[in-house]
């Protein structure tokens, strides 16, 4: 991704990426549309189980992707 993911984003050195607090919370808030989605909207519904800033990518334009599945699970409860 153009950006890296949001801990080198938050927490690098070099400190390339100024975000300020609106595009914080519209990270955030993007991260928990994701989430959203993977609970309660996909026709798989996925628990991701692993959401930290390395495994939150930014696009060029800073909307997140949540990335790295290696943990997560399908939930098959039936409801």
């Amino acid at each position: 991704m153009e950006n890296n993911n949001l801990a080198r984003a938050l927490f690098g050195r070099e400190n390339h990426l100024k975000l300020d607090w609106p595009t914080r919370r519209n990270i955030c808030i993007g991260i928990a549309r994701g989430l959203a989605f993977l609970h309660e909207e996909s026709v798989l519904k996925i628990v991701h189980r692993d959401i930290k800033a390395t495994n939150v990518l930014l696009d060029r334009d800073l909307n997140p992707k949540i990335s790295d599945f290696g943990l997560a699970k399908l939930d098959e409860e039936e409801k």
